[in-house]
C-alpha cells in the first residue's frame, strides 16, 4: 500500500524539530545568549500556533485506514501545553543563564529537542511513535538535570550529578520493560496501531500491556518507579525541576491513556492508582526540604490521574483534564521558588520560608495559591475542580471504591500542604529567611511574567474549567 503523507497536519512537528535546528546552528555560528533564547522562545510561541491552527487537520502517515500521525484536540491540546512549559522553563531559566550558570546554546536545544518528543506523543497513533515521543521528551532531561556550572568539587555539582544518573538508569530499565511490553503485545496481536490493540483473553496479549503500564508509569513518578523523582528534582535546576515534574509527567500520561483506553487494564491502575497517591501522601508528611515536599506531592497526584484511567475509554478526559490543571499549579509553586531563591540555589529547606509574607507578600500569596489548588482548596479552585471531576469520573463509571481512596488522600495531603502554606506567614521574621534573595533585590522580568501568567490561567481555569473540557471535545 502507498503511504499517504499530509505536510499541513505535521506542521507543529516541523516548528518545534525546527527551533532546535535553529538553535543548534545558532550557537555553533557564535550567536549571542539573547539571540540564542530568544530564538527557543519564539519557536515555542510557534509551535503552539501551529498545534491551534492545524487541530482540524486530515490523520498523515496512513496506510489504508491505519494513521501513525493523528490530529485531534487532545493533541492540540497537549502541544500548547508543551510549548508553554518550554517558553515558561526558558523564562524561569534566564536569571541563572545570564551568570553562565548553564551553557545558553545546548540548554535551549535540549529543551527544544524535549519539546518535540511532547509533541510527537499528543499526535502519536501507533506504540512505535508513542515510545518515540516518550523517549525523545526524556533524554535531552538527563544532560539537562546536570547541566550547571560551579565550582569543581562543591555539593551541588555532586548532588546534580547523582540526579542525573539515577535519572538515567531508572528510565533505561522503564523504557527496556515498555519496549518488551510493547514487543509481546504485537506477538500476541500483530497490531502497532494503537486503533487495533486489544488483548482479548490471550495471556502474552495481558502480559504485554502490564509491562507498558509499568513502563510508562516511571514517566508519571508511578510506584514502584518513583524514587527517582525527589532525588532528581531536589538536584536539578529549579527551572528544569518544573520541566520534570510537568512536562515529563503530562508525557507518562498521555501515553498511558492513549494505551489504557483500548485495552483492559482496571484492576492493574486501579492498584497503581491507590500505591502511588498513598505513598506518595505520607512520605511527603515528613519531608524538610521544600523541592522534596513538592516531589513526594507530585507521586501523590500522580496517583489521583492514574485513578481514573482504571475507568478506560470513560475516564481519559477527567485524566488529562486533571494532569492539565496539575501542570499549571505545579509550575506556578515552582516558578515562585525561583522568584524568591538566588538563581544558582536549590529549593532549601522548608524552615527557610518562614515568614516569607512578610517580605515578599505577592510571591508567598502565588504559592499559597498554588499549595491550595494542589490540596484542592479555595482559592485554588482549579484544583478543587479537578478532584471532582475525579471523583464524579470513578464513582459513574462504577468505581465509587477508588473514589473513596482519592477522597481519603486528599485529606492526609491537606495536613503537609497547609503547614507549608501557614510557615510562609509564621513570625518572626529572623534567621530562617537568611537564604532566601535579599527583599530589595528585584525578580528579573521574565520569572515574574512567568508566575503572573501562570497564575492567571490557574485562576481562570478555576472560574471556568468547562473551557478545558470543551477543547478536549
Amino acid at each position: 500500500m502507498i503511504q499517504s503523507v499530509d505536510h499541513l497536519a505535521l506542521l507543529p512537528l516541523y516548528v518545534a524539530a525546527g527551533t532546535a535546528v535553529l538553535i543548534l546552528v545558532m550557537d555553533l555560528l557564535g550567536g549571542p545568549r539573547s539571540s540564542v533564547v530568544g530564538s527557543a522562545v519564539v519557536g515555542g510561541v510557534a509551535t503552539l500556533v501551529a498545534a491551534l491552527l492545524t487541530r482540524g487537520a486530515d490523520p498523515t502517515f496512513c496506510t489504508g485506514t491505519r494513521c501513525s500521525w493523528i490530529p485531534s484536540p487532545l493533541a492540540a491540546v497537549v502541544a500548547v501545553l508543551f510549548a508553554a512549559l518550554t517558553v515558561g522553563v526558558l523564562a524561569l531559566s534566564m536569571p541563572a543563564l545570564r551568570l553562565g550558570a548553564a551553557p545558553a546554546g545546548e540548554f535551549g536545544f535540549l529543551l527544544a529537542c524535549s519539546m518535540t518528543g511532547g509533541v510527537v506523543i499528543g499526535y502519536s497513533g501507533d506504540l512505535i511513535a508513542l515510545i518515540v515521543g516518550l523517549e525523545t521528551l526524556t533524554l535531552p532531561l538527563y544532560v539537562l538535570v546536570g547541566l550547571r556550572r560551579f565550582a569543581p568539587g562543591s555539593p551541588v555539582t555532586t548532588t546534580g550529578a547523582s540526579a542525573a544518573v539515577t535519572f538515567l538508569l531508572v528510565s533505561v530499565i522503564s523504557t527496556a520493560i515498555a519496549l518488551l511490553g510493547a514487543g509481546l503485545l504485537f506477538a500476541a496481536t500483530g497490531a502497532l496501531h494503537l486503533a487495533d490493540l486489544t488483548t482479548g483473553t490471550a495471556p502474552l496479549a495481558m502480559v504485554g500491556v502490564a509491562l507498558i503500564v509499568i513502563g510508562f508509569g516511571f514517566k508519571v513518578a508511578a510506584v514502584p518507579l518513583h524514587a527517582w523523582a525527589p532525588t532528581t528534582y531536589d538536584g536539578a535546576p529549579l527551572p528544569i525541576a518544573a520541566y520534570l515534574s510537568t512536562a515529563s509527567k503530562l508525557g507518562g500520561v498521555i501515553a498511558l491513556a492513549a494505551v489504557v483506553q483500548r485495552v483492559d487494564a482496571g484492576l492493574s491502575l486501579a492498584v497503581l492508582a491507590v500505591l502511588t497517591m498513598t505513598v506518595g501522601n505520607l512520605v511527603a508528611l515528613r519531608q524538610t526540604r521544600m523541592v522534596r515536599l513538592l516531589a513526594w506531592s507530585s507521586v501523590a497526584q500522580a496517583g489521583y490521574i492514574l485513578a481514573p484511567l482504571a475507568a478506560g475509554a470513560a475516564g481519559v478526559a477527567a485524566a488529562v483534564a486533571y494532569a492539565a490543571f496539575f501542570v499549571v499549579l505545579e509550575f506556578l509553586a515552582f516558578a515562585t521558588l525561583v522568584a524568591v531563591r538566588p538563581p544558582e540555589a536549590d529549593g532549601g529547606e522548608i524552615a527557610g520560608y518562614r515568614g516569607m509574607a512578610r517580605r515578599s507578600p505577592w510571591w508567598a500569596a502565588a504559592l499559597v495559591l498554588a499549595f491550595a489548588g494542589l490540596a484542592g482548596l479555595p482559592p485554588g479552585l482549579a484544583g478543587l475542580f479537578a478532584k471532582v471531576v475525579i471523583v464524579a469520573a470513578l464513582i459513574n463509571t462504577g468505581w465509587g471504591w477508588l473514589a473513596g481512596v482519592v477522597a481519603l488522600n486528599a485529606v492526609i495531603a491537606l495536613a503537609y500542604y497547609v503547614r507549608a502554606a501557614a510557615i510562609l506567614y509564621a513570625g518572626p521574621v529572623g534567621i530562617a529567611v537568611a537564604d532566601l534573595r535579599p527583599a530589595k533585590q528585584p525578580v528579573s522580568w521574565p520569572v515574574a511574567a512567568a508566575i503572573g501568567t501562570a497564575a492567571v490561567v490557574a485562576v481562570a481555569l478555576g472560574f471556568a474549567p468547562q473551557f478545558l473540557f470543551d477543547a478536549l471535545s
